[in-house]
């Protein structure tokens, strides 16, 4: 509910998926999506993707594909998890990977799901439309949730990479 206050969503966020990416300087590069349901990780629902045409060390690419990718499931809805859609997305990272994810929510027709950029250094949230970032409280539980769901994302891709690595 502080999540749905603080950053003037629709609706509240139940299901919530989180992205990142990781590689090292551009090789074996891969992305991860992670899922909390109510707050808590459901793992049963985590997704790995290896990169296919986002190479480099472009992320705003790689969230992209990313998103290409998952969208294109839900759209067909063949797998259980993929076809639980989404109530808010969290992107780690500021304007520029928010913008990306945007662009490709906007072009697959799923404008209406609210997203979310996680910047780690400020831990600045961004919403898209808006030039100014939101400072949620420090010990609210809103900051919480975002910051688990984040480095959640961010392990397993770490995880998946050197897996892939070795």
């Amino acid at each position: 509910m502080q999540l749905q206050e603080y950053l003037h969503l629709p609706d509240m966020p139940i299901r919530m998926e989180c992205y990142d990416i990781s590689h090292v300087q551009g090789t074996d590069k891969v992305a991860s999506m992670v899922v909390f349901v109510n707050g808590s990780p459901h793992k049963a629902h985590y997704r790995k993707f290896k990169m296919k045409f986002a190479l480099g060390n472009d992320d705003f690419a790689g969230l992209q594909e990313a998103l290409t990718r998952r969208l294109d499931e839900l759209k067909s809805a063949q797998d259980e998890s993929f076809a639980a859609r989404p109530d808010l997305l969290v992107i780690d990272g500021g304007k520029g990977q928010l913008s990306s994810v945007v662009e490709i929510l906007r072009g697959k027709g799923f404008d209406d799901i609210s997203v979310i950029g996680l910047a780690k250094r400020e831990e600045e949230v961004f919403l898209p439309g808006s030039s100014q970032s939101v400072i949620l409280p420090r010990n609210s539980y809103a900051l919480k949730v975002l910051q688990r769901i984040r480095d959640e994302a961010h392990r397993f891709a770490i995880t998946f990479h050197r897996d892939l690595r070795q």
